[in-house]
């Protein structure tokens, strides 16, 4: 084959999920990686590693995804996952005001400590549980990726007795949301806390956030957010250092989980390949 023809090298991206506990990180990531949605999600311990391919015009960009666990006892791990991070996600319920505040903590964090040219994305989810219709988010198509490989979550803490409680907590979440829904469902109400304009004004203030409000669990929005950070990504920037360390120092941080995990082995990787329908096909695969 002439080089010419060779296929394009991908860039290692490294992105870090950020947010309050039970806010859909992790529901986000799936949706992204592998087009699924669980109901019955487990609460991340520590954090869980993914990685999922975007063509941008004629280049291929890796991202290597680290989705931190959101209670506040792990607060502490979290820098070593932005540390060199090149994107971040940071995730809050748009039917859960709290939640808001605690993603600007995180954005406030991220720009004291983090890489200096960090694309930041603020991101409302569970736009599936509002019925006020104001959202002009659009539905995409429920595309397979093109190539993924999920990681089962590393375990970067001690494990002790509060794992238990974790669960609990993250148990009476959802059964409160769940019971929200249906109240609303049966009122005609709106579960709308944050208001899309409210967060779209911060994100602005805070220094030209991107800003999305999506849904997990209908995948509303969710191509759109991964293609738009790549769009904004310094790629010409970042190409002498992809070879050489991979953008975002990943691999770096993949050891240093990997040490945090103590004896942990290494998790499972599933291969999801999907046809060669979307490869023509720019944005995200």
């Amino acid at each position: 084959m002439a080089e010419t023809d060779a296929p394009a090298k991908a860039i290692q991206v490294k992105l870090v999920l950020l947010g309050e506990a039970a806010v859909g990180k992790s529901s986000l990531v799936l949706r992204f990686v592998s087009n699924d949605f669980n109901e019955n999600n487990s609460p991340t311990i520590g954090a869980a590693f993914l990685t999922q391919k975007c063509r941008l015009e004629d280049k291929v960009i890796k991202f290597e995804i680290w989705d931190t666990a959101g209670q506040e006892r792990f607060h502490s791990l979290a820098p070593m996952y932005y540390r060199n991070a090149a994107a971040a996600v940071v995730v809050y319920d748009i039917t859960k005001a709290s939640s808001l505040e605690k993603a600007k903590a995180w954005v406030n964090e991220l720009q004291r400590q983090a890489n200096p040219n960090i694309v930041i994305a603020l991101v409302g989810n569970k736009l599936d549980l509002i019925t006020d219709g104001l959202s002009n988010s659009t539905v995409t198509s429920a595309d397979t990726p093109t190539q993924t490989e999920v990681e089962e979550p590393h375990d970067d803490s001690p494990k002790d007795d509060d794992d238990a409680s974790v669960k609990s907590d993250n148990a009476a979440d959802s059964a409160d949301t769940a019971a929200q829904t249906s109240q609303a469902a049966a009122s005609g109400e709106s579960l709308r806390q944050v208001t899309r304009e409210e967060a779209e004004a911060y994100g602005k203030e805070a220094g030209g956030l991107l800003f999305f409000e999506a849904s997990a669990k209908t995948g509303k929005g969710v191509q759109e957010l991964f293609t738009e950070i790549a769009k904004n990504l310094p790629i010409e920037s970042m190409l002498p250092k992809a070879s050489a360390n991979a953008v975002g120092g990943a691999a770096g941080n993949r050891r240093a989980a990997a040490g945090q995990a103590g004896n942990a082995g290494p998790g499972n990787k599933v291969n999801l390949n999907d046809g060669a329908a979307n490869k023509a096909r720019g944005g995200c695969c």
